[in-house]
C-alpha cells in the first residue's frame, strides 16, 4: 500500500473530533459505558474545533453594530465576517443576503413572513413540521408524498401547471429527508419550479451537515438550516437567497438594529426608515456568539474535505443498513427506494416491538442515544406506516403483533463525529433485542417509555 493510499484509508476511518466524544452512562444493568450519540439528526454535537474557537472569542465578547469600544467593534467584525463565511459555505449569488435566525424553522416562518401578497406555496407532505406548517396564512398547496425523485419532479409540475401564471408562486422542498435520509432531487425541483415562474426555498438542515450546498450550483432562491444539526450549538441559524422579497417585507421583528432612522410624526405618532440589508430582519442585539459557531462548523466542515466526509458516512450508512437486513424483523422506511442516495439518517420499524420501547432499551441497557416517534413530520411517517393518526401506542407491552402495523418509528443518524465502535454497537444491540428481548422492565412515564425502578 503507498503512503498515499494508507493517509486515505486512515483519514476515511477517522470522525472528526466533537464534544462527548469520552462522556460514560449508567446502564440499568450495571457498569458504564461510552455514550453513542446517534441522534445527529435531532442535535449533532459540537465539533472540538468550533468550542475551541468560541471559547477562544468568549472572553473579548461585545455588543454588535452599536457599540464604540473595542470589543464591540471586534465582536461587529466577527459577526459580519460570519456571515460572508457562510455566503461563502453556501455558495451565494452577488446581492443575495444572509440572514442570522434562531433555526431552520425561525427562517422559514420568516421568509413565510416576506412572501408577496396573494403568493402560491406548494409543499409535499413529507416536509419536516418546519417546512410544512409556516405557510397555513398563505394560499398553500400540500402535495402527496412521492414514490420516486421523477414523480416527485412530475408532482410539482402538474400542481404549478395549474396555478395563476401571473401571481407569484414559492415551492418549499427538503434537501434530504428528516425520516429516511433519502436525498431529493432539488436541482430539477427548481428548474420545474423557475420554468412556471415559481421560487423555490430549500430545506437543508439535514442535507448541509453531511453534503455541499451551493445556492448557485442548486439555482435555488433560498437555503434555510440550523447551527445546531451544522455542529455548532447556541440557538442559530440562517436563511439566505434573494433580497427583494425580504427588502419588500414589514421587518419579521420590530426594534432595534432593524430600524435605520426613528423619528415624530406631526400627528404624534412613529416614522419608521427600516434597513433594507439583512439587518431589517435581525432586530434586537444579535447572537455573536452564534452566527461565530456556524462560521467556524462552515470552515471546519469544508477544510476537513466533503469527499473525505461523504465517503466516510457512506461506510457507515453500509454499515448500518447491512447489518440492519441481517434482522428479517426489522423494516426500514423508504420513499425512494433500498437504493436511493441518503445521508446518514435512517427509520425503521420492529416487527412486534413498540418503538418507544425499543429505543428505551437501546438507551438504558447498552448506552446508545436514538429517538423514536414521528420525528416532526407526522404526514411522512404515518404515510410510510400506514397507521391512522388517530391511534397511539404504549410503551408497557409491545405495541403490535408480528405482521401488524407499527403506530411509530425508530429513528437512527450519525455523521462527521460517529466512530465505527457506535455503529458496531447499534447493530449489535438491535440484532440482540430482537433475538433475546429487553433485560429490564420499562413503563410509560409522561408519554415517554422509561426503565422501571
Amino acid at each position: 500500500m503507498s503512503v498515499s493510499t494508507a493517509a486515505a484509508d486512515q483519514s476515511l476511518c477517522t470522525p472528526l473530533p466533537v464534544l462527548g466524544r469520552d462522556v460514560t452512562v449508567p446502564l440499568v444493568t450495571g457498569g458504564e459505558v461510552t455514550y453513542a450519540a446517534l441522534d445527529y439528526a435531532a442535535s449533532a454535537p459540537a465539533l472540538q474545533r468550533v468550542w475551541d474557537d468560541v471559547a477562544a472569542y468568549a472572553p473579548y465578547y461585545g455588543s454588535v453594530h452599536r457599540g464604540a469600544g473595542y470589543l464591540s467593534q471586534l465582536s461587529t467584525d466577527l459577526f459580519e465576517n460570519a456571515r460572508r463565511t457562510v455566503a461563502e459555505f453556501l455558495g451565494c449569488r452577488a446581492g443575495d443576503q444572509v440572514v442570522f435566525t434562531r433555526s431552520t424553522t425561525d427562517s422559514l416562518n420568516l421568509l413565510a413572513r416576506a412572501i408577496p401578497a396573494g403568493c402560491q406555496v406548494f409543499v409535499f407532505e413529507t416536509e419536516h413540521h418546519a417546512s410544512l406548517l409556516p405557510w397555513q396564512h398563505a394560499d398553500v398547496t400540500y402535495l402527496d408524498a412521492p414514490r420516486t425523485p421523477g414523480q416527485a419532479v412530475q408532482t410539482l409540475e402538474r400542481a404549478l401547471a395549474d396555478r395563476d401564471p401571473y401571481g407569484p408562486a414559492l415551492v418549499c422542498v427538503t434537501g434530504a429527508s428528516n425520516v429516511t435520509g433519502e436525498l431529493w432531487p432539488v436541482r430539477e425541483l427548481a428548474a420545474a419550479a423557475h420554468a412556471h415562474g415559481a421560487r423555490i426555498v430549500l430545506d437543508a438542515a439535514q442535507l448541509a451537515p453531511h453534503h455541499p450546498v451551493s445556492v448557485t450550483d442548486l439555482d435555488v432562491d433560498w437555503i434555510a438550516f440550523s447551527g445546531h444539526k451544522l455542529y455548532a450549538p447556541f440557538g442559530s441559524g440562517v436563511l439566505a437567497g434573494r433580497a427583494d422579497w425580504l427588502q419588500a417585507a414589514e421587518p419579521y421583528l420590530a426594534g432595534g438594529g432593524a430600524s435605520r432612522r426613528v423619528t415624530r410624526r406631526e400627528d404624534g405618532g412613529v416614522a419608521v426608515e427600516w434597513h433594507e440589508t439583512a439587518a431589517r430582519h435581525e432586530a434586537g442585539s444579535p447572537n455573536v456568539i452564534g452566527a461565530y459557531a456556524i462560521a467556524a462548523a462552515c470552515k471546519a466542515l469544508t477544510e476537513a474535505g466533503w469527499d473525505t466526509l461523504v465517503a466516510r458516512e457512506q461506510h457507515l450508512i453500509a454499515k448500518v443498513r447491512a447489518g440492519l437486513a441481517e434482522v428479517p424483523e426489522v423494516r426500514v422506511l423508504s420513499l425512494f427506494g433500498d437504493d436511493a442516495p441518503r445521508v446518514g439518517v435512517l427509520s425503521f420499524v420492529v416487527d412486534g416491538w413498540n418503538s418507544s420501547h425499543f429505543a428505551a432499551a437501546l438507551s438504558a441497557e447498552y448506552g446508545i442515544g436514538v429517538r423514536d416517534g414521528l420525528f416532526c413530520a407526522h404526514p411522512l411517517v404515518r404515510t410510510l406506516l400506514g397507521t391512522d393518526p388517530q391511534t397511539q401506542g404504549e410503551c408497557g407491552a409491545p405495541e403490535a403483533a408480528p405482521g401488524e402495523k407499527s403506530l411509530n418509528a425508530i429513528r437512527v443518524s450519525f455523521g462527521a463525529g460517529t466512530p465505527d465502535e457506535h455503529v458496531d454497537r447499534f447493530v449489535d444491540a438491535v440484532r440482540e433485542l430482537v433475538r433475546d428481548g429487553a433485560k429490564w422492565q420499562y413503563r410509560t412515564e409522561e408519554g415517554r417509555c422509561v426503565p422501571a425502578v
